[in-house]
Order: C-alpha cells, then sequence, then structure tokens
C-alpha cells in the first residue's frame, strides 16, 4: 500500500493535467463547431469577438469544455479517447487482421528481437575482444563510441536503400537498424562488467595457475554478470525503438511504426496516441522480462537473494 499509493497519486496527477491540458488545446474546433450549430458562444460586439481568444468564448458556455474531450479528431486526444482505441485494436479486432494493434505489434517485436539478439552477440564478442586485447581497446572502442554519433534518423535510410539495391527487404534491414542502437549499450556494460574484479582476485588466480580462458569463465564472466543486465534492459528498449524507426522511412504498411505514419497522414491524432501507448506497453513488457531473467540468473549466480 505504501508504495501503491504513491504512484497512484502521481498518476492520477498525470491524468488531471492531461484532461485539463486539452481544453486550451482543443478548445477552438469546440467553440467554432458550436458556432456552427447556431449556439450563442460569442459576444454581440464583432470587435470584442477578434480580441477574445477562445478559451475566453468558451467560458461563456461551459459545455465548450467537456466538448473538447469528445472530438473525433482533436488536437490533443484525453486519456479515455486513448484508451477507448487501444480496447478497439486490441480485444475488439481480430489478431491478424490489419486494424489490430496486436498485428503492428507482433510485426514491429519480431525485428525487435532479432536485432537484440544480433546487437546482443557483437555487443559481447566486440566486449571480449576489447578486454583481452589492447589493439581493439585502443581501436575498435572508439570508432564503436563515435558511430553513436549519427542520428538513426539520417542512417535508417541509408541502410534501407543499400540493402534493398541488393534484394535484402523486410525484416532483415529493421533487424540491422535496431542491433544498431542496441549494441553500444551491451558493449559499454560489459567491457566494465569484465573489467570489475579487483587486482586481488586476478592474483588469486594467478596463484592456483589458472590460464585465461579460466579466469574468464570463472572470473570475468560471472562478475559481468549484473552490468550485461543492466545493459540489456538498455539495450532491448533502444532495439524497439531502432524497429520503429526503420519502418518510418519506407512507407511501411505493418508495424507500430506504420501506425504512427497513417495516422500522421490522415490526422488520426487517437490513433498515433494509441500506438504511442502500445510502444510504451510493449516496451514495458520486454524490458519486465529481461529484469525476470536477471533475478533469476543472479539468484542462481548467488549474486541475490
Amino acid at each position: 500500500m505504501r508504495t501503491i499509493l504513491p504512484v497512484a497519486v502521481v498518476v492520477a496527477a498525470i491524468v488531471a493535467f492531461w484532461y485539463l491540458a486539452a481544453i486550451p488545446m482543443n478548445i477552438h474546433f469546440a467553440v467554432t463547431s458550436a458556432q456552427r450549430a447556431g449556439a450563442e458562444v460569442t459576444p454581440e460586439s464583432g470587435a470584442e469577438r477578434r480580441n477574445m481568444g477562445a478559451i475566453a468564448l468558451a467560458a461563456r458556455n461551459p459545455a465548450q469544455w467537456t466538448d473538447s474531450w469528445t472530438q473525433a479528431k482533436p488536437r490533443l486526444p484525453v486519456p479515455h479517447q486513448v484508451v477507448a482505441e487501444l480496447w478497439r485494436t486490441t480485444a475488439l479486432q481480430h489478431p491478424a487482421s490489419k486494424q489490430s494493434l496486436v498485428y503492428h505489434g507482433w510485426v514491429t517485436l519480431s525485428a525487435t528481437v532479432v536485432g537484440f539478439a544480433i546487437g546482443t552477440g557483437l555487443g559481447i564478442l566486440l566486449a571480449i575482444g576489447i578486454v583481452h586485447s589492447r589493439a581493439m581497446d585502443m581501436s575498435v572502442m572508439p570508432w564503436a563510441i563515435a558511430s553513436q554519433t549519427i542520428p538513426i534518423l539520417a542512417i535508417a535510410p541509408m541502410i534501407i536503400v543499400v540493402l534493398n539495391s541488393i534484394g535484402v527487404q523486410g525484416l532483415i534491414p529493421k533487424a540491422i537498424i535496431s542491433a544498431y542502437l542496441s549494441f553500444f549499450p551491451v558493449v559499454v556494460g560489459m567491457v566494465k562488467g569484465l573489467r570489475s574484479p579487483d587486482a586481488m582476485q586476478f592474483d588469486l588466480l594467478k596463484t592456483y595457475n589458472a590460464s585465461r580462458s579460466e579466469t574468464f569463465w570463472k572470473l570475468r564472466l560471472p562478475a559481468s554478470a549484473p552490468y550485461l543486465f543492466a545493459s540489456l534492459k538498455v539495450g532491448i528498449a533502444a532495439s524497439l525503438v531502432g524497429a520503429i524507426v526503420g519502418e518510418l522511412p519506407t512507407g511501411a504498411s505493418r508495424g507500430l511504426g506504420a501506425r504512427l505514419l497513417t495516422g500522421s497522414y490522415y490526422g488520426q491524432t487517437v490513433q498515433i496516441w494509441s500506438a504511442l501507448f502500445a510502444t510504451a506497453i510493449l516496451a514495458a513488457a520486454l524490458v519486465a522480462i529481461v529484469a525476470g531473467i536477471e533475478r533469476a540468473t543472479l539468484k542462481r549466480m548467488g549474486l541475490a537473494t
């Protein structure tokens, strides 16, 4: 109860602020609609009509405030509209329908998981090489850092065009973009973890005449587990972002990125916000899965209770 209450208070405050913020964002259309319907929402003087803002006009008729929460294409959808759209596009649609967020979420999830697997594997291999080779540490690590300074929105179309020119389409280009975003956190976290044992621990293994591989498997790798899982949580979220970004330049018809595109094309703001919330829910679920694996693994290793 002590943890639920503060969270509930914060959520309630955010929702209340959201509803209030929607009034000035949507009130202009509500006032215009009421004027077209013949409602008396404007003052008599034409000069006064020009000087008063839409909120002042709506203040003369409080019904306009609630009308700003029920528009079909609002500038800022309110929470109940987003929740209703999420329900309609998940529970009330067949999962295989292109109107279903489950369908689009699965398309994005597939590219996310493949890209995350590629990025994680590449990141771990690079980290091992960097730790065991000074030449790689001095050459590869700076390039890995420099690669993250390139905006993903600039490099994503380049990757898609190059791969498309050689006939590679669909899942693979998006997975590569996901891997590009996810490998760097894994490299940094794994390098930090592999170097985390102190000098006394390395000296102890030397007294046992342990080889480099034995030192890696018995000391470096177990010590790196907490750092690895911390970076995997960041990497899985970054991988999801990469999959969505990979869907934007192609004009894709499938995936959460495609839902965002079609919503922006046709001014369907409720659809855009529902796709954003679906993305956030998917990201939270993926991070929770990684966190669950982390707890089970560290508990098995005796590093957590």
